[in-house]
């Protein structure tokens, strides 16, 4: 089987599943999104857009079709033609055939804070009350509304990067003032008073890979990547519920889904990660995680 890992160069991730393909006869290419292209056949009846990619300047066209599947193992920043472009690419690529993990539409849906939390709810499950608009003054409003403590977070973003805990008026003014200079869209959600750890699911396939409790003595995000610690979790019957939910509702195969429960005991799905990371997963759980993937890859292929 001949997989496209589109990675960001020196990727953990792309070694690990280069490592985990090796023993099983799988050949594994890593692409760059900056040198994704597409063309169209015009004449005859099978016309169709047809992504391809230029590994070096030196090579010519590579068609991604070639490819039994293409994973995406990043998601670097771009214009917003650039980011609708590469998803439209990988839409006209999962059209001819070709696996695409995860699907374009459903990248599209987790990476986008307020769609997810949208479709989450209109599925029925518990998400913290959110507020997402465009300008300071309703953004002030919604502070209010949402008790004086909130969570701001950029609409794309992962890792906990850019997320702030804001509780002063003085300081959320001058926050949304800020975004609102910059024509970002503010993402506003109530903060969830929590016991100090939330839980990670690891979703692959309709099925539930494991789960792992994550803690932080000094931030309020529990992200390993941001020095937080992990634990291995069981996760319950009414964890495994909601995270196979989530990954349904946002349609996607391979996802991390993040639970965090109040000082109540009422649980919220805070996030689903389309890109979801594994390196801390796999040293907390011994779970090899990339040969699962792989597993799961081949059986989709039928290869």
């Amino acid at each position: 089987m001949k997989l496209g890992i589109l990675a960001n160069e020196g990727s953990w991730y792309w070694a690990d599943l280069a490592r985990a393909a090796s023993p099983r006869g799988h050949s594994c290419v890593r692409l760059d999104f900056g040198r994704l292209a597409a063309s169209t056949c015009s004449h005859g009846t099978n016309a169709r857009s047809i992504p391809f990619l230029n590994p070096t300047p030196n090579d010519g066209p590579q068609s991604l079709s070639d490819f039994d599947a293409v994973i995406v193992r990043t998601m670097p920043p771009g214009s917003l033609e650039q980011v609708v472009f590469r998803m439209d690419a990988l839409a006209r690529l999962e059209a001819t055939g070709t696996l695409v993990v995860n699907s374009p539409r459903s990248i599209e849906c987790a990476v986008d804070k307020f769609l997810t939390t949208a479709r989450l709810e209109a599925a029925g499950l518990p998400v913290p009350r959110t507020v997402t608009c465009q300008d300071s003054e309703t953004a002030m409003q919604a502070f209010e509304t949402l008790g004086g403590d909130v969570i701001v977070k950029p609409l794309f973003g992962a890792e906990g990067r850019g997320i702030c805990r804001v509780s002063d008026p003085d300081l959320a003014f001058r926050t949304f003032r800020t975004l609102e200079r910059v024509d970002a869209v503010l993402y506003l959600q109530e903060f969830i008073h929590h016991p100090g750890h939330d839980v990670r699911v690891l979703v692959l396939g309709g099925e539930i890979v494991g789960s792992i409790r994550r803690y932080s003595d000094t931030d309020f995000r529990t992200n390993v990547a941001r020095s937080g610690r992990a634990e291995v979790h069981s996760p319950t019957p009414d964890e495994q519920r909601l995270a196979l939910a989530a990954s349904d509702a946002t349609g996607t195969d391979f996802a991390g889904i993040d639970l965090l429960y109040d000082q109540s005991g009422h649980c919220f799905v805070i996030e689903v990660n389309a890109v979801p990371g594994w390196q801390a997963f796999q040293r907390t759980t011994g779970i090899d995680v990339a040969s699962r993937f792989l597993e799961w890859v081949t059986c989709r292929c039928g290869c």
